[in-house]
């Protein structure tokens, strides 16, 4: 991976890599990529040599967004169990970095919200599922957050009223 690369670091999101700077930790120096997410302006180090083992990946083509959009409009999943069961599901899913995953979870999460409000946990993966979501459709789309998530919302609301 390189300067300029746009990647996506699960449970955080896409991003661009706009550096590579070393720095001494605990004695050791290391060199880590300098990550710049587009939503939330957040900037994370990530150790260069352990980014294999994070599940750093490059964003999706354009091909694939198609295939979001089609997660994104259907059925929502009926996840079925103890909140504590459906929490501990949708957790690992986040943690896969696969879009479709951060897809389906914003949506049965956004959907299931707007029909009896869900709890905080679970509030908290439905933001986190859509700044993943958000984040990578910025660069594959080439359009700004704002128009990302209105056009999510859009989605999503059409979805809610089947």
């Amino acid at each position: 991976m390189n300067i300029g690369d746009k990647v996506v670091y699960p449970m955080h999101g896409a991003g661009v890599i706009e550096g590579i700077e070393s720095n001494e930790v605990g004695g050791v120096v290391k060199d880590y990529y300098i990550l710049k997410l587009p939503v939330g302006n957040l900037k994370l180090m990530l150790p260069v040599d352990t980014v294999d083992q994070i599940g750093l990946r490059e964003i999706i083509n354009k091909d694939k967004v198609d295939e979001v959009v089609d997660v994104l409009k259907s059925k929502p999943d009926n996840i079925q169990g103890s909140w504590n069961k459906r929490f501990n599901e949708t957790l690992e899913r986040l943690r896969s970095g696969d879009i479709l995953d951060a897809a389906a979870v914003a949506r049965n999460l956004s959907i299931r919200n707007r029909k009896r409000k869900i709890s905080g946990g679970e509030k908290r993966l439905m933001d986190l599922s859509r700044q993943i979501l958000i984040s990578e459709l910025v660069y594959a789309c080439d359009k700004t957050p704002e128009d990302i998530t209105k056009w999510f919302e859009n989605v999503i609301g059409t979805n809610a009223k089947d």
